[in-house]
């Protein structure tokens, strides 16, 4: 909390920062306050409404789907199923390493350790390696 809002919520911290102010001053400054207090309240009153608005909305969705005998399960499990928007990209590549193990990359991304020593071992670059027909 800041220095200032201690000030302004303690009475005689407020009463001794105000000895050298005039009672004018102390007016526009009550003035002011009472204007934000006004703003502050017309701004929560606002956001008390809409989420009067937001539950009494939640609330006839839920009735709807009550009536149409429709659980928020089955909703959940009906974007899970639904089908993925990325394809699965083919392998391009394929090497056999000194154990006899196939591997296969698609070309694309971070160059797996295997390729890159396989690369290396036989000094060649990426574009040199075995395809898949």
């Amino acid at each position: 909390m800041s220095d200032f809002i201690k000030t302004l919520l303690r009475k005689n911290s407020l009463r001794k920062q105000c000895q050298s102010v005039g009672a004018d001053e102390i007016e526009k400054v009550i003035a002011d306050l009472t204007d934000i207090l006004e703003e502050r309240r017309a701004e929560e009153a606002a956001l008390l409404e809409q989420n009067r608005a937001k539950l009494e909305a939640i609330e006839a969705i839920r009735q709807k789907m009550r009536e149409a005998g429709i659980a928020l399960d089955e909703l959940t499990g009906i974007t899970e199923s639904a089908p993925k928007s990325r394809k699965e990209v083919k392998a391009k590549y394929q090497i056999t390493d000194a154990s006899g193990q196939t591997h296969a990359w698609t070309g694309r991304g971070r160059t797996p350790t295997v390729f890159a020593d396989y690369m290396a071992s036989r000094g060649i670059t990426k574009d040199q390696l075995p395809t898949i027909d």
